[in-house]
């Protein structure tokens, strides 16, 4: 057998006894399949790699639109033509035909939405961009073919699905909702109880059935085929279900991943894996896959979310407290070999708080929830395993979350949110920014209104013909924050010092003053990042010993060639951005 067949049979084995042999025949012929394919057009695949020039941008395929053309072809247009080479990848949200949720709850993994384009627009975006397609494994849509073929007792569906009696006991569960966790359905059998962890349009699949598993290898294939370069694993830590548990991180999740790790190393080694798990940063990390002891090198994802960044940050910047964020970033193991960090403040889901848990006592976390109603915001809940809700995320955009502090809005939106936005460029990782966050997209209450769900509040479809106005008038704070954020990233992907592999400490400093050296790297160069986290002037020579001894060791400079001469001796005004680097 070939490395990957040793290997992907020890994986099957784990996953489906006696049963792996067959699995991996029938795996091996999808393998050859894409394989053959690629030779007959030439493909030729690098092994992953990453640089200071990597910045992602995360958009659905209709966040622009324009009537006269289909909208993924006008994501694309925008895309080049305003932010040109400054990004180098983008998060294409579920392009597919689905019934709710936004497109997580896929119709058909292997179609696009005829409503934004087809094909041929994904393969366009991909020849200029690095391409990111979610693959939703834990579910799909009550109006899918395999559903149908579930209810009229046909294969393949048939069996795709998990039964259960609904007076199992299922309490131990943990849940990112509080729906009912089974949902009655009516089939030819009879009335069946299916597992469903989102919506009653959200139906888990079964991969205990390795027919399940065969299908996403072969949907994940096709993926790459189309010119997706990262595949981002959707809900992946809910996959395997085992009553008696809490159903999620099971040990026959962490096994799939490194399946499909290893398959895409063997067939695309330039394919990055992304896992999606917005949980305790603890359990986060364990899909780098480094919890085992037969196990030396991570062969899980390439990359896992920072989901403790958002909330930690949003505390930072409206409490103007950074001592939080400081210890917790002092945390951080080292990044195993050729992984990273996916850095970002905010998406197209909500900002988590489960990532708070044992960072923030409790009365802190409800006090920025009351702040993010104030400003507008909702809170989502979900189901506690020992009964009741409890909150799972914040609704609302991350312009509009940096309207004030604890003691309200104030004149420093703009400032803080470019603040905030910095923090995030300059940490250890690769950096993704939502479009709503370039373009200051203030609360889309009439779309939650339209919807009935909270989410669409931070998933606004501009229109065009608003937007480019909005973007080109110097009176507008979408234009100066478009503007601003051009300019951070211009400077951010021209610094070596962010290579996502590049050392970071994070310095002592008081309370007020966040600073991240990034380097030294091995010509010496170093690069300081200072941000003042309050609303108030802040004097460095207040910043510490440790601060005070890294400002007089070397010659500083900032970044920003368009900056005047820095000096230590003028404070930081409010939310200042300072972005310094030393030859040596």
């Amino acid at each position: 057998m070939s490395a990957f067949d040793t290997i992907a049979h020890h994986h099957l084995t784990h996953l489906y006894g006696p049963g792996a042999d067959e699995v991996l025949q029938r795996l091996r012929r999808l393998v050859q399949k894409y394989q053959n394919a690629q030779e007959s057009q030439n493909v030729q695949q690098a092994a992953p790699a990453w640089s200071e020039k990597d910045l992602w941008l995360i958009s659905y395929g209709d966040s622009i639109i324009d009537e006269s053309r289909p909208p993924l072809e006008v994501l694309e247009a925008f895309i080049r033509q305003r932010l040109g080479q400054r990004i180098s990848g983008v998060h294409l949200l579920p392009f597919f035909p689905w019934s709710s949720d936004d497109g997580f709850s896929v119709i058909d993994y292997r179609e696009v939405n005829p409503a934004l384009g087809d094909w041929s627009h994904i393969r366009a975006l991909a020849e200029h961009y690095d391409v990111m397609v979610d693959l939703i494994l834990n579910h799909i849509s009550r109006e899918s073919l395999w559903f149908v073929d579930y209810l009229s007792d046909s294969l393949p569906g048939r069996d795709y699905f998990l039964e259960f009696d609904p007076e199992t006991d299922l309490s131990q569960v943990v849940r990112p909702r509080s729906t009912p966790l089974l949902v009655p359905v009516v089939t030819r059998r009879g009335t069946r109880h299916l597992w469903a962890t989102f919506s009653d349009d959200q139906i888990d699949l079964n991969f205990a059935n390795p027919d399940v598993l065969l299908e996403f290898v072969d949907i994940l294939l096709f993926y790459l085929a189309q010119g997706a370069r990262i595949i981002r694993l959707d809900a992946i830590a809910f996959l395997w279900k085992r009553p008696g548990t809490a159903c999620v991180h099971l040990p026959e999740t962490h096994t799939v991943v490194r399946l499909l790790r290893a398959l895409v190393d063997h067939v695309a080694p330039g394919t990055l894996l992304v896992t999606e798990t917005n949980v305790p940063h603890t359990e986060n990390i364990s899909y780098f896959g480094l919890e085992r002891t037969d196990s030396s090198e991570p062969d899980e994802a390439h990359m896992i979310y920072q989901f403790t960044l958002p909330p930690l940050l949003l505390h930072t910047l409206t409490r103007g407290e950074a001592g939080t964020l400081r210890e917790w970033l002092k945390s951080l193991p080292p990044l195993p070999p050729a992984c990273t960090y996916l850095n970002f403040t905010a998406s197209h889901d909500g900002i988590g708080v489960r990532p708070l848990e044992g960072l923030l006592p409790d009365h802190e976390r409800d006090a920025l929830l009351e702040l993010m109603r104030r400003f507008g915001g909702f809170i989502s809940m979900r189901s506690h395993p020992e009964g009741g809700d409890i909150p799972y995320e914040i609704n609302i955009t991350w312009f509009e979350a940096m309207q004030g502090t604890h003691r309200g809005a104030d004149p420093w939106q703009v400032t803080r949110f470019l603040c905030s936005q910095a923090i995030m460029l300059s940490l250890q990782g690769i950096p993704a920014l939502y479009l709503h966050s370039l373009t200051a997209t203030p609360n889309d209450l009439e779309g939650v209104e339209r919807s009935g769900r909270l989410r669409s509040i931070n998933r606004r479809r501009w229109q065009l013909k608003e937007l480019e106005p909005l973007l080109d008038s110097a009176t507008t704070p979408n234009h100066e924050v478009f503007t601003a954020l051009n300019r951070l990233l211009e400077q951010r992907r021209d610094e070596p010092c962010f290579h996502p592999s590049a050392p970071q400490r994070v310095l002592p400093a008081p309370d007020e003053l966040l600073a991240v050296e990034r380097g030294p790297l091995p010509d010496g160069r170093r690069l300081l990042a200072l941000y003042n986290v309050t609303d108030q002037p802040f004097d460095l020579n207040l910043g510490g010993e440790t601060l005070t001894m890294r400002l007089n060791q070397s010659q500083w400079r900032s970044i920003d060639p368009n900056a005047p001469d820095w000096s230590a001796d003028t404070p930081l005004p409010p939310y200042a951005i300072r972005w310094l680097v030393s030859e040596a």
